[in-house]
């Protein structure tokens, strides 16, 4: 898909250029907190809806943005989402979502996939969220703040569980 390529081309722009001041503030005085995922299954959804009961329990403003792949079921609509259809060929994204999304200062903004997907990765570069945190690839090395590395396998349980649990030990 060539609208991804140049997607991928922006990203790297992006992140060259960008001037948002990042940086770790505390779990504790953290007030809003970002999640994007791509939706692949029921079982990812579930993951994520306990993420964000767990943020929202320990006081915090949690605001979700998934992208549905073609072919994919939105399970529920209790989150924004946006598809390939809101993606220009150019690359520019026509959602309403995915531009009031990142332009929100997040405290923290949580990137939930395995595997990097290209309009997610250059969502988490236009964002202006102050610490990204994502799971430990080479794609994620310049965009995210703090890395995670799942020592329980793969599963997106694991990782949603250790950002959660490395996110709460900053201090």
């Amino acid at each position: 898909m060539l609208s991804k390529k140049i997607i991928s081309y922006k990203t790297k722009a992006l992140v060259k250029k960008s001037k948002v001041a990042r940086n770790n503030i505390s779990y504790e005085q953290a007030k809003s907190i970002g999640i994007i995922f791509t939706i692949d299954d029921l079982a990812k959804h579930e993951t994520i809806k306990q993420l964000v009961s767990k943020l929202e329990k320990d006081g915090k403003k949690v605001q979700v943005l998934a992208f549905l792949p073609k072919g994919k079921e939105n399970f529920e609509f209790l989150f924004d989402f946006f598809t390939d259809k809101d993606v220009s060929i150019w690359g520019k994204f026509t959602s309403e979502q995915v531009h009031n999304f990142v332009e929100k200062p997040f405290d923290y903004l949580f990137y939930l996939d395995n595997k990097s997907n290209p309009l997610m990765t250059n969502i988490l570069a236009m964002s202006k969220a102050k610490c990204r945190v994502g799971k430990f690839n080479e794609v994620n090395n310049q965009l995210c703040e703090l890395m995670i590395q799942p020592q329980n396998g793969s599963s997106i349980q694991h990782l949603a569980d250790e950002m959660y649990r490395y996110t709460k030990i900053l201090s």
